[in-house]
């Protein structure tokens, strides 16, 4: 199957979500987006195409995503997409398989991310509040990632990493 366009795919198909540890030049976009797309125009599960999509969104984050109507992606589907993405890691000079970062706007509206500690002690330190935006890698959907993925702080799991207020 081929590629199709994000917008096509229903609000419940499976969507994986990536950031990148830095914000990517426009030519290391290119090279991330065109091996993505020769990767996911042939990606199969168990010898069946899968209908797959991505979006590239704010020049940080990569959502994969599979319409689960006809196939899912299978474990070892999805071990060789993140192969993919982790022998693409040195071409870009970056990391995007890091789950221990944390990503939110700073107050000029640029994204920056730290790990949950680091989140932590800029909360504790005023520079993040309840109201300040964060992305969530966590979704599951692809309705999620259109309606949740960026959020403010006391909306995501990311509350925890807030004072509590007295």
């Amino acid at each position: 199957m081929p590629l199709v366009a994000f917008t096509s795919l229903p609000d419940d198909a499976r969507v994986w979500v990536f950031g990148s540890a830095d914000v990517l030049s426009t030519e290391r976009e290119s090279v991330l987006l065109a091996a993505i797309d020769d990767y996911l125009s042939d990606w199969r599960a168990h010898g069946s195409p899968l209908t797959v999509a991505r979006e590239w969104r704010n020049g940080r984050f990569l959502a994969i995503a599979v319409d689960q109507r006809n196939e899912n992606a299978s474990g070892c589907s999805l071990d060789a997409l993140f192969r993919v993405l982790r022998d693409l890691e040195p071409r870009l000079g970056t990391s995007l398989l890091g789950n221990s970062r944390v990503y939110f706007r700073t107050r000029n509206g640029s994204i920056d991310a730290t790990d949950r500690a680091g989140f932590a002690e800029r909360a504790q330190a005023g520079m993040i509040t309840s109201d300040s935006h964060v992305f969530d890698l966590s979704v599951h959907t692809v309705g999620e990632w259109r309606g949740r993925f960026e959020v403010d702080a006391a909306e995501s799991w990311h509350r925890a990493l807030l004072p509590v207020a007295v």
